[in-house]
């Protein structure tokens, strides 16, 4: 059973660099469901649908609502809508869709998805290859939603809400189970790579090795993770998390300044780094963005340490 405080501090070591479309832009019903009032968020998309129904990000948005709360019929219904003039293929990666998955109407939205993906962007080299990793994705983070809305009720109430346990439990299950379908993909397949399936589908196996509770896992793909950032093959983000990662359950400080955690105040912080007057030259080097950047867009923490491009 994965245990509540292990989520909540995953979510502080864990930023994912995905975002998907419903995340383009703030709503009033966007506030509702990010407090877990999904009917209410519904009727407030619902409004703003009638008002513009030309907003694709409004209609993608209530689209997720419905999945939400598994009502698929409106939730195809519009999500349909919202993708008719959309070529990328996040959404098939949006965990707030997850409920859809199994549903039969889901494989038209992949197909359609991938036909408008390859006619504007040219033929991916493996297709299929591509299609199973964003599968991985979005069963990586499963459940994300519901698990966020238990982070902040036990941040506010100081217990674990009695409805987390089975949620806990499920969501553990599906860790293990994505872990075993990535590897058996990279043995049929081989490790994945920019050129072969594209950026985003790239990142599955690092998004499943960053997530799983044993560090062992993470030590062990760490190089071959390097190799891709270095080749221009993988995310160079994911790795310096994964390393980052490692560094700082073994009790080390980090490198990158990328994994976080709560402050007294309940803020999120990055954990000690090396020498965080030479981060940013460390960060350079792979092709990141300075850390202040970084962590203001991120968590909204101004990092004020002042950077040396060499050793005085």
């Amino acid at each position: 059973m994965i245990s509540l405080k292990y989520v909540i501090g995953m979510v502080a070591l864990v930023v994912i660099n995905h975002t998907s479309l419903s995340q383009v832009a703030v709503s009033n019903g966007d506030h509702l469901r990010q407090e877990g009032k999904l009917e209410a968020a519904i009727a407030a998309y619902k409004e703003s649908f009638i008002k513009t129904t030309e907003d694709s990000i409004n209609t993608y948005n209530l689209a997720c609502a419905f999945a939400l709360t598994y009502q698929k019929d409106s939730a195809f219904y519009y999500l349909n809508l919202a993708l008719k003039n959309n070529h990328s293929l996040r959404p098939l990666t949006d965990s707030d869709l997850y409920a859809l998955i199994d549903d039969d109407r889901w494989e038209y939205i992949e197909n359609k998805q991938f036909e408008k993906f390859q006619k504007h962007n040219g033929n991916l080299i493996q297709p299929e290859y591509t299609k199973k990793l964003l599968q991985v994705i979005i069963k990586d983070q499963a459940l994300d939603y519901y698990i966020k809305q238990a982070r902040r009720f036990y941040v506010s109430e100081q217990y674990i809400p009695q409805w987390y346990y089975p949620l806990g439990e499920l969501k553990q299950q599906l860790v293990s189970e994505n872990f075993k379908e990535i590897r058996r993909l990279i043995d049929v397949y081989g490790w994945p790579k920019y050129s072969t399936v594209g950026t985003l589908a790239a990142d599955a196996p690092l998004l499943c090795i960053n997530h799983h509770e044993d560090d062992s896992i993470r030590k062990k793909y760490i190089d071959r993770i390097k190799e891709s950032c270095l080749k221009g093959e993988g995310s160079c983000t994911e790795f310096a998390k994964i390393q980052d990662r490692i560094l700082v359950n073994d009790g080390k400080l980090q490198l990158y300044g990328m994994q976080f955690r709560y402050s007294q105040d309940k803020t999120l912080e990055p954990f000690p780094i090396k020498d965080p007057e030479f981060v940013d030259r460390r960060r350079k080097t792979i092709g990141l963005e300075p850390l202040k950047d970084y962590l203001k867009r991120k968590i909204n923490y101004d990092f004020d340490v002042e950077q040396k491009k060499s050793a005085d």
